[in-house]
């Protein structure tokens, strides 16, 4: 016994016959016949592409515009930054201090003049 292999038709294909089947001058079988497919596999294709017909025309032209609050990962991302970047400036300039000093790792405060 041989075994049997799928067969995989492309986008382009299965267009084409469903379109044949839309202009309704053929019947679904004569289609089949036509092209080697099944006729019901026909009438699926032929109902997938009067179904999603309308969503061609859905979409405006023209570039979409960008939600802000599209990506909430960068956004947290951004504020983690700038927390750090905060934090890291009021310790560098603290109003405690005079600029003449400079904090150590170890917290040993050093004369720099």
């Amino acid at each position: 016994m041989t075994k049997r292999t799928r067969k995989n038709f492309s986008s382009d294909f299965k267009a084409k016959v469903a379109l044949e089947a839309i202009q309704g001058v053929k019947t679904l079988n004569e289609i089949g016949q036509e092209f080697g497919v099944h006729p019901v596999q026909v009438g699926k294709w032929k109902k997938e592409l009067q179904e999603q017909a309308s969503s061609l025309f859905e979409a405006k032209r023209g570039p979409k515009p960008v939600e802000p609050a599209a990506d909430p990962e960068k956004l947290y991302t951004e504020i983690g930054r700038l927390k750090v970047e905060l934090d890291w400036l009021k310790n560098k300039y603290r109003s405690d201090r005079p600029l003449c000093y400079i904090e150590t790792p170890d917290n040993v405060l050093l004369k720099t003049s």
